[in-house]
């Protein structure tokens, strides 16, 4: 299917238009192409809308928006996607709210990701659009220009081709998956999932970077508070240049930094990874943010997180088999459940008997599936066996006086 020749770049009386049939029925979908490369944070390139219009033959106007032309007014519709009447409907929306929030200034509410939603319908929790119309509708879409130059001007016949095919059909989509999560009882929870997306952001705050570097919780006190220092010079830098943080300064040699305290280039240029330009063109900087940091106080390590035990190991086993079953049984994707992650935290504060942490697994409807059956087990309040038909049941126990 080829629309390139019926929908070419909106103007902003096609915005408006858009906006006001979106807004008579309710709903839009949404989707975006971006360009990450090179850059501190994501370009937004083009953003394509599904609406739904009577006059058209298909019944849904399709309109995709030059996002470097500045010219056109997206104001009718970015109103829409923060009004929490109107149903936004995105699939595996996580990087188009981040950019649309940023770039259109609106926050976005009321989302149904088609993804999200699948994985409650028996399908994966990671299934691509693609994959997902040939499994819901049974259509098939060209992809040959999925991976191409977004930022380039004019677009090609192809890419504007591509890029309507991406939402063509994601209105039906989207009823398909209501249709089956309705008749399973699972749409509350599906809306509950999505609702988690709204606060999506790429936003980063300059002061905590640090703490998802790698190995950063193997270093001592003194070094997280030089890990910091350099972490937010680099961010801040990274911003300013319009550059990825990686371009300015990796990760590794950034920790190995953190942890040795070089106090002049020619120490700095000792460190692995660590090339005589960066030595050159960053040095000072880098040096002036270890010495700030060795003034700042020592960061101790955070207690009550992270304290996973090698004996945990078969806990967790035993929890993912649990709440694998109990997936299985609800039709639902186990990745929608836990991580391995949040497993670990779950175990460790049962076995140091400390409070429940703050993971998705207990609380919500996860906890309804699960979450409470999860604590019971891990408690010793109930076992775990093999039922006739190999179900995984739990027993409750009786306690000793």
């Amino acid at each position: 299917m080829s629309l390139a020749a019926d929908v070419p770049l909106a103007s902003s009386p096609d915005v408006a238009r858009s906006a006001e049939l979106a807004l008579a029925a309710g709903r839009l979908g949404i989707d975006t192409e971006f360009m990450s490369e090179g850059r501190y944070k994501a370009l937004l390139c083009l953003t394509q809308v599904a609406v739904e219009d009577p006059s058209e033959p298909a019944g849904i106007r399709t309109i995709l928006i030059d996002g470097l032309d500045s010219s056109i007014d997206v104001g009718p519709l970015a109103a829409l996607l923060a009004d929490p009447e109107i149903e936004i409907i995105l699939h595996a929306c996580r990087q188009d709210v981040t950019i649309l929030r940023r770039t259109w200034k609106t926050d976005i509410t009321n989302i149904f990701d088609t993804q999200v939603a699948a994985g409650f319908a028996g399908e994966s929790a990671q299934a691509g659009y693609g994959n997902l119309l040939g499994s819901i509708l049974k259509l098939q879409v060209g992809k040959t220009a999925s991976y191409t130059r977004w930022d380039a001007r004019p677009l090609s016949s192809e890419q504007l081709s591509y890029a309507a095919e991406d939402v063509a059909h994601l209105l039906q989509m989207a009823d398909e998956l209501k249709r089956r999560l309705r008749s399973t009882g699972r749409e509350q929870w599906a809306r509950e999932e999505c609702r988690r997306l709204e606060a999506l952001s790429d936003e980063r705050d300059p002061e905590t970077v640090w703490e998802r570097l790698p190995r950063a919780a193997t270093l001592d006190p003194k070094s997280r508070a030089v890990a910091r220092r350099l972490a937010a010079w680099r961010e801040r830098l990274a911003a300013a240049e319009d550059r990825p943080v990686g371009q300015v300064l990796q990760d590794a040699p950034l920790v190995e930094i953190a942890k040795r305290h070089p106090v002049n280039e020619r120490a700095l240029a000792e460190i692995r990874g660590i090339h005589p330009s960066i030595v050159k063109r960053r040095g000072p900087g880098i040096l002036e943010a270890i010495a700030l940091g060795l003034d700042d106080p020592p960061i101790a390590r955070e207690q009550g997180r992270g304290n996973s035990d090698s004996r945990d190991a078969p806990l967790i086993a035993l929890a993912e088999a649990l709440l694998r079953s109990r997936a299985m049984d609800a039709g639902l994707a186990y990745e929608l459940l836990a991580s391995r992650s949040e497993l670990e935290q779950i175990v460790s504060a049962a076995r140091l008997e400390q409070p429940e942490p703050e993971v998705r697994t207990l609380a919500g409807w996860r906890r309804e599936l699960v979450g409470a059956e999860l604590e019971a087990l891990l408690s010793g309040r109930m076992a775990l066996s093999v039922e006739g038909r190999r179900r995984l049941e739990l027993h409750e126990l009786e306690q000793a006086d």
